[in-house]
């Protein structure tokens, strides 16, 4: 059986926390990504604009050659890593397209990712993506798809450029199904995706409208990506670990190891009188707070009930854990829950 496999997404966290915020910027900015803003190129000379968009764009591709060479000192299980997508600013904005097609910077792009899926690819690193929340592929407005089309073929040239995409799930790209046409609307625009994109799309459940059932019926196109917390926000229970659902969730990924997405509501529970030991009850929680307070991220995997549940799937799956301490969240389950540890 292969080992499994524990991550996390986009961001390094220096450990020791009572740092002064200047004294981890400095530690912590070498691994994390930069951006800049339209509004701010568009109020300088066009050299200037250029010259800080190659500044960005080399910071981030090196701190993202750190973050891999810092996730390659883990152990075998902590190597998965979510990528940040902020790594080539505005790529799929029409104002910047000219300048990510410039032969010249094609080339240097190359030659840097290729780098990076290297570096991974030696180290055993499993990689993802995630597109944000404007990559809304089932909306009902033309414009909104073309622009989530593009942003997500953004993502499948920086796949492509890393040497992955070349066959079914060897990187995961992931989104939700959103907007109002929602799974309709993408199996209408399927045939628009690139080949790398079809090979690396997955489908994520979420809180509101779109669960895991509605996932599972495009999972003749791609894999689910089960979310366990969304489903218990949407579902108001937890999904058990042996139902059929799950098999279905897993016999999508077509024989390459799943991988689930998990997190906890903020910690502030706790002050609410929901201890670490103390199983989340849906109907009990909506008596003090809203499912929209639930929505949140925790900075750590404070609740040991739902970490002794999420235990349960990591035979079949892996697991990325989204939580806003990120590689130290990460650490700190493994260190308590991770089979072998």
């Amino acid at each position: 059986m292969t080992h499994p496999r524990i991550g996390f997404a986009c961001q390094f966290k220096h450990p020791e926390r009572d740092l002064s915020l200047s004294a981890l910027k400095v530690i912590e900015s070498p691994f994390n990504p930069r951006t800049t803003t339209l509004r701010w190129m568009d109020s300088v000379e066009a050299q200037v604009a250029r010259e800080r968009l190659l500044e960005v764009i080399a910071h981030n591709l090196e701190a993202q050659l750190r973050l891999l060479a810092y996730v390659a000192e883990l152990p075998p299980t902590l190597r998965m890593l979510r990528l940040s997508s902020d790594l080539l600013p505005f790529y799929s904005h029409p104002k910047v397209a000219a300048f990510y097609q410039d032969p010249a910077i094609q080339n240097q792009l190359a030659e840097r990712f290729a780098a990076i899926g290297t570096l991974a690819r030696t180290a055993d690193i499993r990689l993802s993506f995630h597109p944000g929340q404007y990559c809304v592929l089932g909306s009902d407005k033309p414009n909104v798809v073309e622009n989530s089309l593009a942003e997500f073929e953004y993502h499948a040239d920086m796949i492509r450029m890393m040497g992955y995409g070349q066959r079914f799930q060897d990187l995961k790209c992931n989104v939700h199904i959103a907007g109002r046409l929602g799974g309709e609307g993408i199996r209408a625009i399927w045939p628009r995706f690139s080949e790398v994109a079809r090979n690396c799309i997955t489908f994520e459940n979420e809180e509101k409208t779109y669960g895991v059932d509605d996932c599972l019926q495009l999972a003749d196109l791609a894999p689910v990506v089960l979310d366990i917390h969304h489903c218990w926000i949407n579902e108001n229970d937890y999904i058990d670990p042996d139902s059929p659902r799950v098999q279905r969730v897993i016999d999508s990924w077509r024989g390459v190891r799943p991988t689930m997405h998990y997190s906890q509501p903020p910690e502030r529970l706790q002050e609410l009188g929901f201890d670490a030991d103390r199983k989340l009850e849906m109907p009990e929680l909506l008596q003090v707070v809203t499912k929209r307070d639930l929505y949140g991220h925790s900075a750590q995997m404070w609740n040991r009930w739902t970490n002794t549940y999420a235990q349960l799937f990591m035979d079949r799956f892996d697991i990325m854990l989204e939580a806003k301490d990120k590689n130290l969240a990460a650490l700190a389950f493994y260190k308590a829950f991770a089979p072998g540890a």
